[in-house]
């Protein structure tokens, strides 16, 4: 695909777009608060930000090809609609984003899963290039999940593949933002970190916080690390033992703590995964700048379009 596209990452707080080459290469840079004109109004804010880059595309002589966003929650990525679970955008909930944008900005534009769109760009420029099946974790405010199998990204029957955060691991565990009980995502994601934080340390304190305090040898705050691990041992061995993928990344704020404790994160793992499985299994944490997201977008019209022309 010769020329450029654009990537869209939307968040509950923020929208950043990318201008991006074919090799990954982000080339132009763009950001603006989600609800920047008052509630309501992500949709004008995403529209703002596209022209600009479109702008300067324009400056730079060379084609916007289309352009790729991808929104926290599920979406029907056929029909480019975000689904209703978009807690952190509601005014995007159902919305058939693709065609919105696709008609203001007379471009193609595709929509998926956040998390979706960032293993896509990992698969093709990162981490997971070259590698025929791979799942990333995101491990944040959520935990969300994308999976490559047999060299096609798994969005499932009805968009909910990769949902691997309510995997449950525990089921007299603590309750989850999606109604269930002891899902992987409320061990490990900040947001449930922070909220036991509260209880057992006394006092609010970040994730971040936590692991800082377990380093410095708070009992309290050591015991909370601890349950992070088993409980994402746990997950990941969901994951190698269920999918048997070549590589699993792990990305996110939560896993950017986990990084000195690899070698505790492995021997959790291997207490639940099949030892063979494993052992074919390369699992990375990794350390992404501010493009990968904006990134993700990009690499979503990159797979979109050679996969709807193959």
């Amino acid at each position: 695909m010769s020329g450029v596209t654009i990537g869209v990452d939307v968040g509950g707080t923020t929208v950043a777009v990318g201008l991006v080459g074919a090799d990954g290469q982000v080339l132009e840079h763009g950001r603006a608060p989600t609800h920047a004109r008052g509630a309501g109004t992500a949709l004008e804010t995403i529209v703002d930000l596209i022209e600009r880059l479109q702008d300067a595309a324009r400056a730079r002589g060379v084609a916007v090809t289309g352009v790729g966003v991808g929104v926290p929650g599920i979406v029907d990525a056929e029909r480019g609609v975000v689904g209703r679970d978009i807690h952190y955008v509601p005014e995007l909930a159902g919305a058939p984003l693709a065609d919105l944008l696709g008609r203001r900005l007379g471009r193609p534009v595709f929509v998926d899963n956040d998390v979706n769109v960032l293993t896509l760009a990992e698969w093709m420029w990162g981490a997971g290039r070259g590698a025929r099946s791979l799942v990333m974790l995101a491990l944040g405010t959520g935990v969300g999940g994308g999976i490559i199998l047999d060299g096609r990204l798994h969005r499932g029957h009805a968009g909910f593949g990769g949902e691997l955060g309510h995997v449950p691991i525990d089921f007299d565990g603590p309750a989850c933002i999606c109604g269930s009980r002891g899902c992987l995502k409320a061990f490990v994601s900040g947001t449930d970190i922070e909220l036991r934080a509260r209880a057992r340390l006394g006092r609010p304190a970040s994730a971040a916080e936590v692991f800082r305090l377990a380093a410095e040898g708070d009992a309290a705050a050591e015991a909370m690390v601890e349950e992070v691990c088993q409980a994402l041992g746990a997950g990941l061995a969901t994951i190698v033992n269920g999918l048997n993928p070549e590589r699993v990344l792990l990305a996110g704020s939560v896993a950017k703590s986990l990084r000195p404790l690899e070698a505790r994160l492995r021997a959790s793992l291997a207490r639940y995964a099949f030892a063979e499985a494993l052992g074919s299994t390369q699992l990375e944490i990794l350390s992404l700048d501010k493009d990968a997201t904006v990134r993700g977008g990009a690499a979503l019209v990159h797979y979109e379009t050679r996969r709807t022309t193959q």
